[in-house]
C-alpha cells in the first residue's frame, strides 16, 4: 500500500489550513493510500543554523546536526511514497515553520549524485490564504522553488481562500485521492 505524508503548519488546529489537510488525508486514504500527518507547528523545529562554513553534516551525510524534532520527521519521509504540503499564506510566503522546515529539508535533500527521500516522488502543495486571500500565488512560487530544488515531481499547485474554499476543498481531496491512485 502506497504511504503519504500529509504535512500543516498552521498553529490554528481548527482553521482554513487545518481542513485542507483534513480533506488532502482523507482525499489520499480513499484513493488507498496509507496516511501519516504531521503538524510542523506541534513539534520543535528551528531554523537552519547554517553549521561550519554553511553546509555542515547535511551535505555530505543527508543529515542535519541540529537536534530536534526535525531528524525524526526527516527519517520518516524516506518511508513515504508522495507528499503533500500544506501551509498558511503570511505575508504572500510560507508561515514560518513551513520556511524552517523547507530550508533544512533543501540541504539535506541536496545531493543531486545520490537518490534523495524526495527526488522523483510527487507532490502536492496548498497555500491556504486566510484572512484577505491575498498572496497565494506567490506562496505557491515558494512551494515550486522548493519542489525545483528537492527535486519531487510536480502533482498540483492549488491555492485555496476563504472566498473559494467550498469547492477548493472538494479539489484538494480529488487531487490526494489522485495521487494515490496514481501510485
Amino acid at each position: 500500500m502506497a504511504k503519504i505524508m500529509v504535512i500543516t503548519s498552521s498553529p490554528n488546529s481548527d482553521g482554513l489550513t487545518a481542513a485542507c489537510g483534513e480533506e488532502a488525508r482523507q482525499g489520499a486514504q480513499d484513493g488507498g493510500a496509507d496516511t501519516v500527518h504531521f503538524c510542523l507547528n506541534d513539534l520543535e523545529i528551528g531554523k537552519c543554523s547554517a553549521c561550519g562554513s554553511g553546509w555542515g553534516t547535511c551535505r555530505q551525510e543527508h543529515y542535519c546536526q541540529v537536534e530536534d524534532d526535525f531528524q525524526k520527521l526527516h527519517s520518516a519521509m524516506g518511508d513515504m511514497d508522495a507528499f503533500i504540503f500544506i501551509t498558511p499564506v503570511y505575508w504572500w510566503d510560507l508561515s514560518e515553520s513551513a520556511k524552517a522546515f523547507f530550508d533544512r529539508v533543501r540541504r539535506c535533500e541536496c545531493r543531486k549524485e545520490t537518490d534523495t527521500y524526495i527526488k522523483g516522488k510527487p507532490v502536492i502543495c496548498v497555500a491556504a490564504a486566510g484572512g484577505t486571500g491575498n498572496g497565494f500565488l506567490l506562496c505557491l512560487a515558494s512551494m515550486e522553488r522548493f519542489v525545483d530544488h528537492v527535486r519531487g515531481s510536480k502533482f498540483d499547485f492549488i491555492g485555496v481562500t476563504r472566498k473559494n474554499s467550498d469547492y477548493k476543498l472538494k479539489t484538494i481531496r480529488e487531487a490526494a485521492n489522485k495521487l494515490a491512485a496514481s501510485l
